[in-house]
């Protein structure tokens, strides 16, 4: 009895938008908060920073991610409409092009014809396109699903910083934030590694690194405006 495989590759897309998303999220918010709260600023202050950089986040990463995304798609689909005329102009070069490739990945000569052959029967394009280009229909670009949970995401990891520093006023705002979003980062990492099959301590460590690496630099650029003020 065959069992079947239950394979990563195809959260990629969606896993990748997500965590950067999220984690963008809460770096960036929580640094702006904390800069914004070290300057000596009002809480009102605080908070109008933190909202805006939430909403101006979210949108700048559902930009970013349509763009990005669709500029990937838009480079598949010429790929495809390449191969597809150059199927129609010579089938039996292309059979050959797509028989060697299995050749060079191991198998014999007549048993790499023939699966070419069966292949570009049962769908020529889609045999190039997986094997020649790389492309394929459980990876491919998908830009508003890219953009969308970016922007889903990253308002989610906003939130958690922006409603602690809601919560905790005064002196203790500033750890307050810093405390909850790295344990929400390492959180994050090791929910991201596990998805997809990385190291789950690898996975939270290095996403907490950067997180305490960017909220101590802002720290430090708010103190600085702040006894210039």
């Amino acid at each position: 009895m065959s069992q079947e495989e239950h394979h990563r590759v195809h959260r990629v897309g969606w896993l990748r938008a997500a965590v950067l998303g999220a984690n963008d999220g809460i770096v960036s918010t929580s640094s702006l908060i904390i800069g914004v709260a070290a300057a000596q600023s009002t809480q009102e202050n605080v908070l109008l920073a933190g909202a805006a950089g939430l909403v101006a986040g979210a949108m700048s990463m559902a930009a970013g991610e349509y763009v990005s995304v669709s500029s990937q798609a838009d480079t598949e689909r010429a790929d495809l409409e390449l191969e597809k005329r150059a199927l129609e102009q010579d089938y039996d070069l292309e059979k050959d092009e797509l028989a060697n490739i299995y050749v060079n990945r191991g198998l014999e000569p007549e048993l790499a014809g023939e699966v070419a052959h069966q292949l570009m029967e049962h769908d020529a394009l889609a045999a190039h396109a997986r094997d020649e280009i790389g492309i394929s229909h459980k990876v491919n670009a998908q830009p508003v699903q890219a953009a969308w949970s970016s922007a889903a995401t990253f308002t989610i990891g906003a939130a958690l910083p922006l409603i602690v520093a809601w919560l905790v006023t005064g002196a203790s705002q500033i750890w307050a934030v810093a405390v909850a979003s790295l344990f929400c980062l390492a959180f994050l990492g090791g929910l991201a590694a596990r998805a997809g099959g990385a190291p789950i301590l690898i996975g939270a460590v290095r996403v907490t690194f950067w997180g305490a690496l960017a909220m101590a630099l802002t720290a430090q650029v708010g103190r600085m405006f702040g006894i210039a003020a």
